[in-house]
C-alpha cells in the first residue's frame, strides 16, 4: 500500500474536510494523490477556489497539491487508503453523537475494496472504531476486516489558532488492527509528519489516549474554576494566587475560564458514556464537567450582583460582551460557552450587545440565535471581555472608559489586564 501511494498508483481519500480534515488532506496531497470529500457543497466550492472555510489556512496552503475536492461519494471508489476526520460532538443531553461518523463509515464501506485501509481520526470512546465503525464498513462492503481490509486509528492533534505548531511538527499517535496495518499506517503518516509517529499498542489504546488528553485538561481547568469561586468569596485575586504558586517549579499553571469548543468541553462525555455503559459512573470526571458547564451561570450571577452593588437595575443595564468564539484568534464558534453566558444574562433581562471580529454573523445567528453588533456604542454599564483575541489585548483603560457610563464594571474573564482605577469596578476570574 505505502509504496503504491508514494508512486501515486493508488489514491488516498480524506472524508470530512473541517479544521482537522482539510489540513491533513492538503499535507498528504503534497506527496500523494488525494481525494478530499465533504458533504457540504458550499465548503467544497470554497476549497475548490483555494479558500479555507475555517479561515485557518492561507491560500498558499492549497498550492502544489494533488487533490480533487468533491461531494460525490462515488468518487471515493477511486481511493484505497481512507482517512475519516468527521466531527464527533454531543447532543443536548450530553450523549455522544456518532451520526456523522456512522454516515461516513457507510460512504467508505460502499467504496471499500480488498486490500484497502481505513484510518479514523475522529475523537471517540475506546472501542468505537472496532465495535461501532467496523461492522458498518463490513456490512456495506461485504468484506471482512483483517482478512479483506485493514483498520487503523490516529487521533487528531491539530490546535486551531496555534501557528507555532503546524500539523507536521506535532508527534502523531498511530495504531492498527494488526502488526502489518500498524506498520503501513505508521509509514503513511510518517511520510508527512516531521515530528515522527508513536506506535500505540492497539486501536483502543490510541482512542483512549486521545480522549484522556482533553479530559485531563478539563479537570485541571475545573479545579481552577472551583478555586476562583472560592477565592472570589474570600476577596482574593485568583490570578495573583496562580502567579505566587507558579514560583514553585512543579506547580502546573492552569487558569480558570469558560470551557467550550469541540474538544475539552466534549471529549470527557465520550469517556463518561462508555464508562456508564460498562456499569461505572465516574465521580471526578463528572464533577469537573458540572463545574465547567456551570461557569456561565455563575459569571452571569456575579455580574448581576456587581450591577446591583453599583445601584444599576439589571433590567435597564446595557452590557457589551467581547468575543464569542470558543478560543482566541479563531473563527470557530462551536460549543461556545460565551453564548451560554449571553443567554444567562438575557434571562436576567439584561440588554446585551455582542461583538467579535473573528466570528461570522450568519453562523452566530444560525447556531445561537444571537446577533453580532454592527458597531460599538459608548454607553455601556458593563463590559465583559470573554475571549482573548489579539484585538482585545491591545485595549487599555482609556478605551474602556470611553465606551462606558458612570460607575462602570469591567469583567476580565481571561485575566488580560492589570487595572486599578477608582472610577472602574474591575473584576477578573
Amino acid at each position: 500500500m505505502y509504496p503504491s501511494l508514494t508512486r501515486k498508483e493508488k489514491t488516498l481519500a480524506v472524508v470530512g474536510l473541517g479544521y482537522v480534515g482539510l489540513p491533513i488532506a492538503l499535507e498528504f496531497a503534497r506527496h500523494f494523490r488525494v481525494i478530499g470529500f465533504d458533504i457540504n457543497t458550499a465548503r467544497v466550492e470554497m476549497m475548490q477556489r483555494g479558500e479555507d472555510p475555517s479561515r485557518e489556512l492561507a491560500p498558499e496552503a492549497f498550492q502544489d497539491t494533488d487533490i480533487h475536492f468533491t461531494t460525490n461519494p462515488e468518487d471515493l471508489r477511486e481511493a484505497h487508503f481512507f482517512v475519516v476526520a468527521v466531527p464527533t460532538d454531543i447532543d443536548e443531553h450530553k450523549v455522544p453523537n456518532l451520526t456523522p461518523l456512522q454516515k461516513a463509515s457507510v460512504s467508505v464501506g460502499k467504496a471499500l475494496k480488498p486490500g484497502d485501509y481505513v484510518v479514523y481520526e475522529s475523537t471517540v470512546y475506546p472501542g468505537c472504531t472496532e465495535e461501532d465503525c467496523q461492522p458498518i464498513l463490513e456490512k456495506h462492503s461485504g468484506l471482512q476486516a483483517g482478512r479483506d481490509f485493514k483498520l487503523g486509528y490516529s487521533p487528531e492533534r491539530i490546535v486551531p489558532g496555534d501557528k507555532t505548531r503546524p500539523l507536521t511538527q506535532i508527534l502523531k499517535i498511530v495504531s492498527g488492527s494488526d502488526a502489518e496495518a500498524l506498520d503501513t499506517v505508521a509509514a503513511v503518516y510518517g511520510h508527512i509528519i516531521q515530528a515522527g509517529v508513536y506506535k500505540a499498542e492497539s486501536i483502543k489504546v490510541a482512542e483512549a489516549a486521545k480522549v484522556i488528553e482533553n479530559t485531563q485538561r478539563d479537570l485541571n481547568i475545573s479545579l481552577m474554576n472551583e478555586l476562583a469561586i472560592i477565592f472570589d468569596r474570600m476577596g482574593i485575586d485568583t490570578q495573583a494566587v496562580i502567579r505566587a504558586a507558579g514560583t514553585k517549579w512543579n506547580f502546573l499553571k492552569f487558569y480558570p475560564g469558560l470551557v467550550g469548543g469541540h474538544c475539552i468541553g466534549v471529549d470527557p462525555y465520550y469517556l463518561l458514556h462508555k464508562s456508564v455503559e460498562l456499569g461505572y459512573e465516574p465521580q471526578v470526571i463528572l464533577s469537573g464537567r458540572r463545574i465547567n458547564d456551570g461557569m456561565p451561570a455563575w459569571i452571569a450571577k456575579k455580574l448581576i450582583q456587581l450591577l446591583i452593588q453599583k445601584n444599576k437595575n439589571p433590567g435597564q443595564a446595557k452590557v457589551l460582551v467581547l468575543g464569542i468564539t470558543f478560543k482566541e484568534d479563531v473563527s470557530d464558534i462551536r460549543n461556545s460557552k460565551v453564548a451560554a453566558l449571553v443567554h444567562e444574562l438575557q434571562d436576567y433581562s439584561v440588554n446585551v450587545h455582542l461583538a467579535d471580529p473573528h466570528a461570522s454573523p450568519n453562523e452566530v445567528a444560525h447556531e445561537y440565535k444571537l446577533t453580532l453588533a454592527d458597531k460599538i456604542s459608548d454607553d455601556y454599564d458593563a463590559i465583559v471581555v470573554a475571549v482573548a483575541h489579539k484585538e482585545y489585548r491591545a485595549y487599555d483603560l482609556a478605551y474602556f472608559k470611553s465606551i462606558m457610563k458612570e460607575n462602570p464594571i469591567l469583567m476580565d474573564l481571561k485575566g488580560l489586564y492589570e487595572m486599578n482605577d477608582d472610577e472602574v469596578e474591575y473584576w477578573r476570574l
